[in-house]
């Protein structure tokens, strides 16, 4: 099978952003608390957690970027909610949020998780942040803490 590199789940003196749109804050607060509980429960200091909000999805790609080339934290992770309307704005928005978000991780090498729920529906945003299906929020934090992990584990 040959050499097997994956990342532990130990975020101990591990640093994180997370990103946060303040649009839709009434799903974005429970992800943020999401990602909080997922972050300290395997080791993160509140110290080591910094939270910028921003006004919509739309923004936390650059803003992502911008945490990411500080070289403050070993990841960051972006979290809002997009949610489907009566026009085409959703899919301009949730595309550019998650292209930007790629991109942010790309350019700079430090892992930056989507956390971003898309949905069709207000209750299926709800359903994401916890109410039905595991909070979208923590499955993010654990992305970023593996993901950190695994490509420090990655041999020179």
């Amino acid at each position: 099978m040959g050499q097997v590199i994956e990342g532990k789940l130990d975020a101990t003196s591990l640093k994180f952003a997370i990103v946060v749109s303040r649009y839709n804050s009434f799903i974005t607060k429970h992800l943020v608390e999401g990602v909080i509980d997922g972050l300290s429960r395997h080791g993160a200091a509140d110290e080591d957690i910094a939270t910028l909000y921003v006004p919509g999805s739309f923004e936390i790609p650059l803003a992502c970027l911008k945490m990411a080339q500080s070289g403050r934290y070993h990841a960051v992770i972006a979290v809002g909610a997009v949610i489907r309307g009566a026009t085409s704005h959703f899919e301009f928005v949730a595309s550019e949020c998650a292209k930007g978000v790629a991109q942010a991780g790309l350019q700079t090498g430090v892992p930056v998780i989507f956390g971003v729920v898309t949905a069709e529906t207000i209750e299926q945003a709800i359903e994401r942040a916890g109410t039905k299906l595991p909070n979208r929020g923590f499955e993010a934090a654990l992305t970023a803490i593996e993901q950190v992990n695994a490509l420090k584990s990655i041999p020179d």
